[in-house]
């Protein structure tokens, strides 16, 4: 028999300080590289100055840990203004010795005249700074203001590199920021080097509609992703979407929830969806698709799971008033706070702006029901591919909490089976809505494309939108009953 190769011990991790920022930890598993320097870049408002901010906050509030900030362009007073409207108190924390904010002026004439540049004076500031309350934390806000000054290429080569080793002798994890270069990371294109962590932050536009991105481009010492994260800056912080922790390992739910409709319950083998599934309900324009998920959002209501509606076709109070003609109280329920509708237009963010807020909003209420009606208007705000990959991202998250999504889908009457989004594949339970003119009259009929894991029927029924609900007929023949309006 063969000897076995032995296993080799393990490895401590390399230690990582946590920034607080939402999702950012997640994807960094773990934060920033404890005792060394991280640079953050990108182009001017991108959320540099934020993101430093923010990690000096977290760091003093959440986890201990004091902190220094040293600005080169904006005073204490602008900075500490300028940070309140994300929730981030750097005056109170200074107060309390959690935090000291420098505002160091850098007169770039002075030095082009003297060609006299030292980092001496600005080791002894901060070292000061850092000894006075105990700081385990450093920001540096830019490192062009710092070293405008500068036009001896191999002397700023050699004080950015004295710096960034000051900094780790010193056992501090900084964050410095830097500003873009065209054609490199960096203005100076060697910060990136001496960095031990390398995070890009982006901020472009396209279609008019702007979005955040978040990359991480280098990491020494730990893997890391290289994908591409979008970020949100809210008056809670920045908040950055882990959009690679979407899987496939949550557990199946034996657990069954009512429809809202009775007869499609029993259609269903009398029990209804699978709690923690995908349901997709498609048709075209006119043929019951709200009013179908609105009966899933009540029935969820109805044994005390909190729903979240997304609607981007209708406001919250046209939606009310029009569930109200038949029969459906929606009122009752937000009053309960079991309900919370949020209406808005997709294009009004890009699509993966739209998912972080999708995703920060369920994270916050955590109804055990979602419905987002209809995911068709995602295409108005990028292409099929986009729209397509971010409903995956959508659909993965929402079963990864246990929560049943409902989605309707606007259909062409061409091809009624078939959706534009291509995403039908990874739905659980498809219900389609037909609707059909005979005898001077439009007449809707239901039935179930595929229900995973249960018997379910296969018959086509009549779907009839009546003062009291949805109500389901035997037979799918036109007149079989009266539909409102009649």
């Amino acid at each position: 028999m063969p000897e076995s190769d032995p296993v080799p011990p393990s490895l401590p991790p390399l230690p990582k300080a946590l920034t607080g920022i939402e999702g950012f930890d997640e994807i960094t598993q773990g934060g920033l590289p404890r005792g060394r320097a991280t640079l953050v870049c990108g182009s001017a408002g991108c959320g540099k100055t934020l993101f430093a901010a923010e990690f000096l906050v977290r760091g003093a509030t959440r986890y201990g840990e004091p902190g220094v900030f040293m600005a080169f362009e904006e005073t204490a007073d602008e900075l500490a203004q300028n940070v309140r409207s994300l929730g981030l108190d750097l005056e109170k924390l200074v107060e309390q010795n959690l935090a000291a904010v420098d505002y160091v002026h850098v007169e770039r004439s002075e030095i082009e005249e003297t060609g006299e540049y030292d980092l001496e004076g600005l080791f002894v500031r901060l070292g000061y700074a850092i000894d006075s309350i105990g700081a385990k934390r450093v920001v540096l806000d830019t490192l062009e203001v710092l070293f405008g000054g500068l036009t001896n290429a191999s002397v700023l080569r050699s004080e950015i590199r004295r710096l960034f080793r000051w900094l780790k002798e010193k056992g501090v994890t900084a964050v410095i920021t830097a500003e873009r270069g065209e054609s490199s990371l960096t203005r100076f294109g060697l910060e990136e080097y001496v960095s031990d962590c390398v995070i890009l932050l982006d901020h472009r536009v396209d279609e008019q509609v702007s979005t955040r991105r978040l990359r991480i481009v280098k990491y020494r010492g730990t893997a890391h992703g290289t994908n591409e994260f979008p970020f949100l800056i809210e008056s809670d912080g920045i908040s950055v979407l882990p959009i690679t922790s979407a899987g496939m390992e949550h557990p199946a739910s034996e657990e069954r929830v009512p429809t809202g409709v009775s007869q499609l319950d029993e259609m269903l083998g009398v029990q209804g969806y699978f709690r923690g599934s995908s349901v997709l309900v498609t048709g075209t324009a006119g043929t019951g698709k709200t009013s179908l998920a609105c009966h899933f959002a009540v029935a969820a209501c109805q044994r005390g799971d909190k729903c979240v509606y997304y609607s981007f076709e209708e406001s919250s109070t046209q939606l009310i008033r029009n569930m109200r003609s038949i029969g459906v109280d929606l009122d009752r329920w937000i009053n309960a706070g079991l309900l919370h509708i949020q209406s808005a237009r997709p294009t009004r963010y890009g699509l993966e702006m739209h998912l972080v807020q999708m995703h920060k909003l369920i994270k916050k209420i955590q109804p055990r029901v979602v419905v987002v009606d209809p995911i068709s208007n995602f295409l108005s705000a990028g292409t099929m591919s986009e729209a397509g990959s971010m409903l995956v991202r959508l659909v993965d998250f929402i079963k990864s909490r246990n929560m049943t999504g409902m989605f309707t889908n606007l259909t062409h009457s061409q091809n009624p089976e078939q959706t534009d989004l291509g995403i039908s594949s990874i739905i659980d339970t498809w219900i389609l809505l037909r609707d059909a003119e005979s005898d001077n009259a439009r007449r809707g009929t239901l039935s179930i494309l595929k229900s995973r894991g249960m018997a379910h029927s296969r018959k086509v029924r009549g779907f009839h939108l009546t003062d009291q609900g949805i109500t389901l007929s035997d037979s799918a023949h036109p007149l079989a009953s009266p539909a409102q309006g009649d």
